[in-house]
């Protein structure tokens, strides 16, 4: 009996361990057949680190290779939910330390994730504080962040990058796909306690992104900027826009706009600074468009330098429209017409040519068309068709009324005159080269289209050359160089669609040296106060601009250059 019960105990615990062997063989044949991958995939993650590698952004530079726009490197700090015991006192030494908000910290914190960014390019101060702690489940990655050597100098034309290091504005934006690059990606081993290995699985490279090289002189911008901040302030005016270019190739020597901003603090800015003026706004030209009329007039033939015509003694009647002279003048020569601005002078001239002629020459300098310009937001303008004028146009259009003009259009027509009759497309990229310096892409002139002659070129550079010397423009006279131009006075128009009699756009658009023409530049003023005209507000501006820049440029070797276009358009400096 004794025997027995020993044996059906001896097969009962056989029996249990069998049992328990069996199941011990089907967990195992379950974990192995149906859990392998998902235990795998948990082992990964607990002891390697996927991680992306940010390429290196291209720089930017002025055309004499100073840099506009770099990359310095910076901590940028991740967590390890998972790996944090105390969360919320993390929270808060991380709170005091970055100064962020308990909530967004929480919401990072608390998430069931093995790797979450917190905070990206920190301070070197906010890193080291951070470090200082030495708290599991917090590290750093290197990464590049943009910054901008020059702050304000030129930001509508480089425009700024953001956290990730994309492009959100101007010429940032624009090129992005060059500067940015393709980012790589490295799998790094961590230890049992989820520390991070200097050793890694697998990686691909980041490929860097390209460099640019930009038509602007870090020189002539300062100078730019300098000057038409000195106006901008003066006359508190609401806006301001400047260019500088080279009327042979187009190419963009300085732009700037006012307000303006900060390139390296930009989070906060208002689309009225942001806003590239230049390009963006339209204006009625005023007498800025005359250069149109009184050109079209010499290459038609149809009126000479020297005819006379009576303006009325300051009033003219148009229709139902009475037209006004800012002075009263009686019998002018054409020659005179230009010089003092006259607009009752210039629209009997037009109403010679009549307004098919008027038009042919308004699209043959671009207005009405974008410039082609390489940067962001530019607007076509308006230049109405003949069709589409009233009775009383052909006493607005030709003295700069009825037409909705941008300043980088303003620059390209008065380089016309000064290159012999060429419409030059603007730019403001020279060069896109890899970062050991290889060429990728180049950019040079583009002429449009050909808007005059060389002959009526010549004759209308001394018509503007008379408006400073003997005109309007008479402060707008450089000491030591000849310059043509031609000064606006327009009037803005209000909701109601009439004519302000307190808002104004001054203006002032002209080249230097007349004989042989360096740059083109031009001025415009938005509701400059008390002093609203354009020879007195833009002109200076102008003078002070051309001035310095053809100094500085005479100190610099320039290269006599002939650039060939295209088999049947050559331009020679």
């Amino acid at each position: 009996m004794y025997i027995s019960n020993s044996r059906r105990k001896s097969e009962a615990v056989f029996l249990v361990f069998f049992i328990l062997f069996l199941l011990f063989i089907l967990r195992l044949c379950y974990i192995q057949f149906f859990r392998s991958n998902y235990l795998s995939e948990l082992a990964d993650k607990q002891h390697n680190l996927f991680v992306e590698l940010e390429p290196v952004r291209g720089t930017i530079y002025d055309s004499a290779s100073r840099p506009q726009a770099i990359n310095l490197a910076a901590d940028s700090l991740y967590a390890s939910p998972r790996d944090i015991k105390d969360k919320e006192a993390v929270i808060k030494k991380l709170s005091g330390i970055l100064g962020s908000s308990y909530a967004y910290l929480k919401d990072r914190l608390y998430r069931n994730k093995s790797f979450i960014w917190v905070a990206r390019k920190v301070t070197p101060e906010q890193s080291q504080a951070i470090k200082n702690l030495k708290i599991k489940g917090l590290g750093f990655i290197k990464e590049s962040k943009r910054t901008y050597p020059n702050s304000y100098l030129a930001s509508h034309i480089i425009g700024f990058a953001g956290m990730d290091n994309s492009g959100l504005e101007a010429t940032e934006l624009n090129y992005d796909i060059f500067l940015k690059g393709q980012p790589g990606w490295a799998v790094f081993l961590r230890d049992a306690r989820q520390k991070r290995l200097d050793l890694w699985q697998k990686m691909v490279l980041p490929k860097d992104g390209f460099d640019l090289v930009l038509t602007i002189d870090e020189v002539i911008q300062y100078i730019a900027e300098r000057e038409l901040d000195k106006a901008f302030k003066k006359y508190h005016a609401k806006g301001a826009s400047i260019i500088v270019m080279d009327p042979y190739t187009g190419a963009i020597l300085a732009l700037a706009n006012r307000p303006t901003y900060d390139l390296n603090n930009p989070s906060g800015v208002t689309k009225d600074k942001t806003r590239d003026r230049a390009i963006a706004d339209m204006f009625e030209p005023g007498s800025v468009f005359k250069i149109v009329t009184a050109s079209a007039a010499l290459e038609e033939k149809k009126v000479t330098e020297e005819d006379k015509f009576f303006c009325e003694n300051g009033s003219y009647r148009v229709g139902a429209h009475v037209l006004h002279d800012h002075t009263k003048h009686g019998l002018l020569t054409f020659r005179e017409v230009i010089e003092q601005s006259s607009n009752i002078g210039t629209v009997k001239v037009a109403q010679i040519l009549g307004p098919q002629i008027i038009y042919k020459y308004m699209k043959l300098y671009g207005f009405g068309s974008k410039t082609g310009i390489d940067l962001i937001g530019e607007i076509s303008g308006v230049a109405k068709e003949p069709r589409q004028w009233s009775k009383i146009s052909i006493a607005s259009i030709p003295i700069g009324q009825e037409v909705g003009a941008t300043a980088i259009q303003l620059a390209c027509a008065m380089s016309v005159i000064a290159n012999g009759g060429n419409l030059m497309k603007p730019y403001v990229v020279s060069a896109i080269k890899s970062r050991d310096g290889e060429m990728v892409k180049k950019f040079g002139p583009q002429v449009r289209n050909k808007a005059i002659s060389a002959d009526t070129s010549a004759r209308m550079t001394k018509m503007l050359t008379g408006v400073i010397e003997e005109g309007t423009g008479k402060m707008a006279k450089l000491i030591g160089f000849s310059a043509a131009g031609k000064t606006g006075t327009a009037q803005k128009i209000e909701p109601n669609g009439r004519y302000s009699h307190s808002k104004y756009i001054a203006s002032f658009v002209g080249f230097a040296p007349a004989e042989e023409p360096i740059i083109t530049v031009v001025v415009m003023v938005d509701e400059p106060r008390p002093v609203y005209f354009g020879g007195v507000v833009a002109a200076p501006v102008f003078k002070n601009v051309a001035g310095d820049v053809i100094r500085y440029l005479k100190t610099k070797p320039v290269s006599r250059q002939e650039f060939v276009l295209n088999e049947s358009t050559k331009i020679t400096r």
